[in-house]
């Protein structure tokens, strides 16, 4: 017999045993046999849903399910912060949903989280690392989270949640007895129930940007749609917190301004930030109006507001919708308030962040001289901060900027050069979903067309809210003749952030990709569109311009608007366009190309 065994190990046993550190979240359902007792069919439907917002909870924060087992999840993380943070945003929700429940149809779970060596194997993992995890399930109370001190060592101060230090304790098939930590959402809200006091941090920490979103006010008088409020506030508080360049207060701190009157410049004071959210819901038959206002509690005046009207098919579906909306507009709009912030005050006083916003207010005037003073004001935020992620992801930018505008004597070291600094700003951290937008630009313009769609599509998968990502993204697709595609991810960009500083590249690239279908109708519309928007400048609106008209055999407009495209960048030619923009198939710019050579743009 152990003849036969040894022949089998040599035969089928992995030469090598590939093993890695990952972060390991074990969840299952508490008192599953109570569940189904009285009616187990069901039981059965309320655990399978609440496993299933439970794995959803985990893949929106960039964990892996790996398998089910009846009624428990086993999933892993590359980051430990992100196993907790999903593991509290689960319970968090899973906790809202059973508080209009009765006792018997609530679905509760229990959550482990360790950190540990595992085996990786048929995409699964193994190990004592994984056992480890299942024991401290068990040792979680309903509706709470027990985690190793090696995952607490990780993760300490760097989540809003509360550990009770639980001691040692031994565990079955276990050698040596592990220390543990617990949390439970009430605990948490035991701990904030106490009159609140203003903050008293750091002053320097009240100077980066910040935002509290409180909870939505239902209007409605319709105690189900409380649950919708609550589901968008807390899906704005987890979005937004994706967006790295700004710090967004925990639900727990929030919340418990719930049904109170206040006054957002004392929330403000209490909680330490600058912006509030604050906005309501209401429910009319098959309608819900949605209302959101971004205020700036340090000056006292709004930022933003918007009222959207929708009807109800799906109403997660219309959750998650709204949630991208509002994240979308909100991101551009405290970036222009931060930049106005930063312009105020003299260069001699300004930290990384204010530098930072000084040079991104010189980007986004697309004047040539001022993208070099761009270029170095992030390199003088980098200097004052080097491990300030987007000042380095938009220095990369920049460079991508002034090639495509054909602003750079060298265009080949720009693009070099940014490379180099959108993997200083990974470097930082590798979540940056500014830097992946930055290398997919790059990578675009040396013809790297699949792996431009890739780092772009990390970005969005990182930041689903990111506007610029998504027009990104459009532009390769057209240069890579993925045309309806590439118009989609225009609207969606416009959609997210209709003021957006890269407003009118939104719509010059729809209106290119319209040429290259050959729809001249259109490409016009969208043209003209660019040359509304006040930001626009460069070559690149009157050459898609000329274009269009020439096409719809407007020659004399078409030469005008080539006049135009010419004198701002006197080098252009049909040669150059083939060179600045790559595409997949060697004929992809044909279209666009002939509409200019018919307005009369030379070859060389």
């Amino acid at each position: 017999a152990s003849a036969t065994l040894a022949v089998y190990e040599r035969l089928f046993m992995p030469q090598q045993i590939t093993r890695k550190l990952t972060a390991i979240l074990y969840a299952d359902v508490a008192g599953y046999s109570r569940l189904t007792g009285a009616d187990e069919e069901r039981a059965h439907y309320r655990v399978m849903d609440a496993l299933d917002f439970v794995s959803d909870t985990i893949k929106g924060h960039s964990g892996r399910v790996l398998r089910y087992a009846g009624d428990a999840v086993l999933a892993e993380f590359s980051s430990v912060v992100a196993a907790v943070n999903a593991a509290v945003a689960a319970q968090e929700s899973l906790g809202g949903r059973n508080e209009a429940l009765p006792d018997e149809g609530r679905v509760q779970i229990r959550v482990g989280v360790n950190l540990g060596e595992v085996i990786e194997d048929r995409s699964e993992i193994f190990g004592d690392g994984v056992n480890l995890a299942a024991r401290l399930e068990a040792a979680a109370e309903p509706g709470g989270l027990c985690i190793s001190a090696a995952v607490f060592d990780q993760v300490n101060g760097k989540v809003d949640v509360h550990f009770e230090d639980g001691g040692e304790e031994t565990f079955k098939n276990l050698a040596r007895p592990v220390h543990v930590y617990r949390w439970h959402p009430r605990k948490d809200e035991a701990a904030v129930s106490a009159p609140i006091e203003p903050f008293q941090g750091k002053t320097d920490l009240l100077e980066k940007p910040s935002i509290a979103v409180l909870p939505f006010a239902n209007m409605s008088g319709d105690e189900e749609q409380e649950y919708f409020a609550d589901g968008i506030s807390e899906d704005l508080i987890t979005a937004l917190s994706k967006i790295r360049w700004f710090r967004v207060i925990a639900r727990n701190s929030t919340f418990t301004y719930k049904g109170r009157a206040v006054d957002v410049k004392q929330v403000a004071e209490e909680l330490g930030v600058r912006y509030v959210l604050e906005g309501s819901v209401r429910k009319s038959g098959r309608r819900i109006r949605l209302t959101a206002q971004l205020i700036d509690a340090s000056e006292g005046h709004h930022i933003w507001a918007e009222r959207y009207d929708r009807e109800i098919e799906d109403i997660f579906e219309l959750q998650d919708e709204m949630t991208q909306t509002i994240v979308g507009r909100l991101e551009p709009e405290m970036g222009a308030a931060e930049r106005d912030r930063a312009l105020s005050k003299p260069p001699e006083s300004l930290d990384a962040w204010e530098t930072y916003q000084r040079a991104l207010w010189n980007l986004w005037s697309w004047q040539k001289e001022n993208s070099f003073t761009a270029l170095e004001l992030f390199r003088a935020a980098s200097e004052r901060d080097p491990n300030f992620p987007p000042a380095y992801a938009y220095k990369a930018y920049t460079y991508y900027q002034i090639v495509i505008m054909g602003w750079s004597e060298n265009p080949e070291e720009s693009l070099a050069k940014g490379l180099e600094a959108a993997r200083k700003a990974l470097a930082c951290d590798d979540k940056d979903a500014a830097a992946y937008f930055a290398i997919g630009r790059i990578h675009m313009m040396q013809g790297r067309h699949e792996a431009s769609i890739a780092a772009l599509e990390r970005a969005l998968a990182i930041n689903p809210s990111f506007a610029q990502a998504y027009h990104g993204l459009g532009m390769v697709l057209t240069l890579a003749g993925r045309l309806e595609e590439a118009k989609e991810m225009q609207d969606k960009a416009h959609l997210l952030s209709p003021r957006d500083p890269l407003g009118w590249a939104f719509t010059v690239v729809h209106a290119l990709a319209c040429i290259l279908s050959k729809e001249f109708e259109d490409a016009l519309f969208w043209a003209g569109k660019t040359l509304q928007i006040p930001q626009a400048t460069g070559y690149w609106p009157h050459a898609v311009h000329a274009s269009a008209l020439a096409h719809l055999g407007r020659l004399d407009e078409a030469r005008a608007a080539l006049s135009e495209a010419v004198s701002a960048l006197p080098e252009l030619s049909l040669s150059y366009l083939r060179q600045t923009l790559p595409t997949v198939d060697a004929d992809g710019l044909k279209p666009y190309l002939a509409g200019l050579a018919k307005a009369g743009l030379r070859e060389c």
